[in-house]
């Protein structure tokens, strides 16, 4: 019981302090893609992260060799990272990560697998026009968080408040990659509920390119704020399922009936014309 009581006295500690911590390098053996390499964050919150055949092989569902996706909400790369290996060694994935203390972990996983994984990181917040912007994580170490004072319920517990620099997506990758955008394969968004605004701003690349979205349904959205998401997904020519990860990602079709199903859920976009590889 000592114990117990010692281990939450310094989660309460940690949650409320702030410190900077660093990361270690972690080796993934896959049966296909072989030796994989992952920066760990050291944060205390922070759940150990791995990289299996499954999860590489999961994305090869929409993904292919040449390929560009962009992840929106990078975090320190764990979803990065199999994306960058789905899309081999001449493609590339735009990671998006504004909060400066992970994105140090991300510039580090950038740097690890360089002869099969491809990935640019962008610390930056995907935002519908540019500025400064305050967003709001759980813990004083800005272990996670978002761009929360946009959700309707404010009832998120997440207190304290990192300024971050916004960047319209669209204009920013039209700027730095006008060529590769031809390559646009997959957008994924995990914006803590501010996905439906990530997706308005890069509106235009999604017309031209028609690419796979994925994007969370935050747990905190309600009925309107699920609906005006789902209205950026499920576009005309598009069809919805909850993407259920692993080999197999696709799950059942999802309409705006199912918005309510589950309280917190993921879903894909598929455009009519593409299978599935």
């Amino acid at each position: 019981m000592l114990e117990a009581l010692a281990r939450r006295i310094q989660r309460h500690r940690d949650r409320r302090t702030f410190r900077e911590y660093g990361h270690e390098v972690k080796r993934f053996h896959l049966e296909h893609d072989g030796v994989v390499e992952y920066a760990q964050w050291l944060h205390p919150f922070e759940k150990p992260k791995t990289i299996t055949q499954d999860m590489v092989d999961g994305w090869r569902t929409f993904l292919g060799d040449g390929d560009l996706a962009i992840d929106v909400g990078a975090h320190t790369g764990d979803t990065t990272v199999p994306m960058a290996l789905a899309c081999g060694p001449s493609g590339l994935v735009v990671a998006v990560e504004p909060n400066r203390y992970v994105f140090r972990v991300l510039e580090a996983n950038a740097a690890l697998n360089r002869d099969r994984a491809h990935i640019l990181p962008l610390n930056v917040a995907a935002t519908e026009s540019d500025g400064e912007f305050e967003f709001h994580y759980w813990d004083a170490s800005f272990g996670n968080g978002g761009y929360l004072s946009r959700l309707h319920n404010q009832r998120h517990g997440h207190h304290y408040p990192l300024r971050v620099t916004g960047r319209n997506l669209e204009h920013e990758l039209r700027e730095r990659m006008p060529a590769m955008l031809e390559t646009l394969a997959l957008i994924k968004t995990d914006a803590e509920g501010y996905d439906a605004a990530v997706l308005r701003s890069v509106r235009g690349l999604i017309d031209e390119t028609l690419p796979v979205l994925i994007s969370e349904m935050h747990k905190k959205l309600d009925h309107g704020e699920r609906l005006e998401l789902f209205e950026q997904v499920a576009r005309p020519g598009y069809r919805a399922f909850r993407y259920t990860g692993g080999p197999q990602p696709v799950g059942e079709p999802v309409t705006r009936d199912d918005l309510q199903r589950w309280p917190h859920f993921d879903v894909v976009s598929i455009p009519e014309h593409r299978t599935p590889r």
